[in-house]
């Protein structure tokens, strides 16, 4: 026997040098197949895109036109005006007298509900023992719904109220006050009653920007020789940026839609203090039927939303790559 013959089964049993391969597969019909059942069927998205042009876009140029128009939300009838209850908006003392209150809302919401916010998530997110409970103690005020929260702080700050019971109790009658018939403290006691609620919110935004923040950038800093004063100007105050501009985002919008604590606890008074836009155009569609002029102050409301967010995003989105 020759040692050809000899070494054919060998190499037969020890390696595939003489298997004869099948019939392989085009890669490029593989490729083809396996994107297309990985890629999902555009027409996926007509459900929802029936829903939300049924509940928002129909409603909204329905809305858009209306406001062109002198209907007051009740008769068949009406009238082409065009753009007079526009002109109307910025010749109305009590629009802009809203209008001056929205942006009072606005700013003063966004700049206490952050601040108060930021220093929780501060508290809580350092090794003391009940801070699992503080986290939710102070996040709780924020899932009751606005008008539960409206309705109890309009009894704690009545003129027989907890609030003045308390501070007559201790003997500060003279710090007792009618805080929302007093014209100067009903849109401040607003604004914290807001702060009160929302300021838990903002704090877990801002805590989960801390927990994501590597320790070994503090101990770097503590070996550097850092203050807390330097560590958090330096190093905690520009990896919260995303988290910065998430919170005042919300909290700007949310102050420029005030609704639901004005309309509860004041009503927009005494006089006119504390109307925001949404309160004043509820009351001029529901209550003096005129449903043409308050769509336009809605889409003022929007359209100064719009504006005020997108600059505010601008602005911080360019503070974040600085």
């Amino acid at each position: 026997m020759t040692q050809r013959e000899l070494a054919g089964p060998l190499n037969w049993v020890s390696g595939p040098a003489t298997t004869q391969p099948g019939p392989e597969v085009p890669r490029r019909r593989r490729a083809r197949r396996g994107g297309a059942g990985t890629r999902a069927p555009w027409w996926f998205l007509l459900p929802a895109l029936a829903v939300f042009t049924l509940i928002v876009v129909i409603p909204s140029w329905r809305g858009a036109f209306y406001a062109l128009t002198d209907w007051d939300g009740l008769s068949p009838q009406f009238e082409f005006v065009g753009l007079d209850n526009f002109f109307r908006v910025f010749r109305d003392s009590a629009a802009g007298a809203s209008i001056m209150n929205t942006a009072f809302y606005a700013v003063g919401i966004m700049v206490v509900q952050n601040f108060i916010g930021l220093l929780l998530a501060l508290g809580v997110n350092s090794a003391i023992k009940s801070r699992n409970w503080l986290r939710v103690l102070f996040f709780a005020p924020a899932v009751v719904t606005p008008l539960v929260v409206a309705n109890l702080w309009q009894y704690i700050l009545s003129p027989q109220g907890a609030l003045n019971t308390a501070l007559r109790a201790v003997g500060l009658d003279f710090l007792a006050q009618d805080w929302l018939g007093n014209a100067q403290l009903a849109l401040p006691a607003i604004i914290s009653v807001v702060v009160w609620q929302f300021a838990g919110y903002s704090m877990v935004i801002f805590l989960a920007g801390l927990q994501s923040i590597p320790e070994d950038i503090y101990e770097a800093a503590g070996l550097d020789g850092a203050g807390s004063f330097k560590t958090f100007w330096n190093i905690t105050r520009p990896l919260l940026a995303p988290a910065m501009t998430i919170n005042l985002m919300l909290s700007l919008i949310g102050g420029l839609k005030l609704f639901d604590q004005v309309l509860i606890m004041t009503q927009g008074g005494p006089g006119s203090a504390t109307e925001s836009l949404s309160t004043i155009a509820y009351k001029d569609a529901f209550q003096f039927q005129l449903f043409g002029y308050s769509t336009a102050l809605t889409l003022v409301l929007t359209a100064f939303v719009a504006v005020a967010s997108l600059i505010q995003f601008t602005l911080l989105r360019r503070g974040e790559d600085k």
